[in-house]
């Protein structure tokens, strides 16, 4: 089944105040029923953490821009803003788990950012898919697959996420860089990753390689550089 996005006519206004070089990261969530009790509950106070860090960096506030898309059923939860405009939003859980129509959405919006971005002449960094789930797609997701290997280092950077109870097989055939594992509903500390990393790059020059190691988590969460 095809997934619609609106798309806003175009308008440059909302750079007028703001030209910065952009990094859109767009946050994949899995808001299946089995994510019900503590993982939304840790995964909801992750967001408002991610909220927070960003918005009180001076640099990310006006370069980072969020996207999220919930699966389960897709929804496109909030369209691209920047950080300082950013509201995490309160997520719940709902039906199955439909990961291959979410991340063709989560590509449709960012190609649909991306547009804009180069009609309005506003410079931009490799943008970031972020996926975060706990089950295996329940609907075809092969042709997501090829989308995600064909764009990767190319178009966007895809990371994957593997909460307890995801199907990391899958997750590796969808992904070019190796999933991460998340010990048991650390979403904090993830975010706290994700948000220093966008950081890092937002103070970086649109065309340089990032490290992404984080003083709190020295490992990474597996990933240590973007190229």
């Amino acid at each position: 089944m095809a997934h619609v996005i609106d798309v806003l006519p175009f308008d440059s206004s909302e750079f007028a105040d703001n030209p910065e070089p952009r990094c859109p990261c767009v946050l994949v969530l899995d808001v299946s029923r089995s994510m019900a009790g503590k993982p939304i509950d840790e995964l909801n106070a992750g967001l408002l953490a991610f909220q927070d860090e960003l918005a009180a960096d001076t640099l990310a506030r006006k370069r980072a821009e969020i996207a999220i898309v919930t699966f389960g059923p897709v929804k496109v939860e909030r369209n691209f803003q920047t950080a300082e405009d950013f509201r995490a939003p309160v997520l719940t859980p709902q039906n199955d788990t439909p990961m291959g129509a979410a991340i063709d959405t989560a590509l449709d919006l960012l190609e649909g950012r991306k547009a804009h971005y180069k009609q309005a002449g506003i410079g931009y960094y490799r943008p970031w898919i972020f996926l975060i789930t706990d089950g295996g797609p329940t609907d075809s997701w092969q042709k997501a697959a090829q989308r995600v290997q064909a764009g990767e280092g190319r178009n966007f950077s895809f990371f994957a996420v593997a909460v307890e109870g995801a199907n990391v097989e899958i997750l590796r055939q969808i992904s070019k860089r190796p999933p991460s594992m998340l010990k048991g509903t650390k979403f904090r500390e993830l975010f706290q990753w994700l948000s220093s990393s966008l950081k890092a790059v937002s103070r970086s020059q649109t065309t340089d390689s990032v490290k992404l190691l984080n003083p709190g988590t020295p490992e990474g969460f597996g990933w240590t550089e973007i190229k």
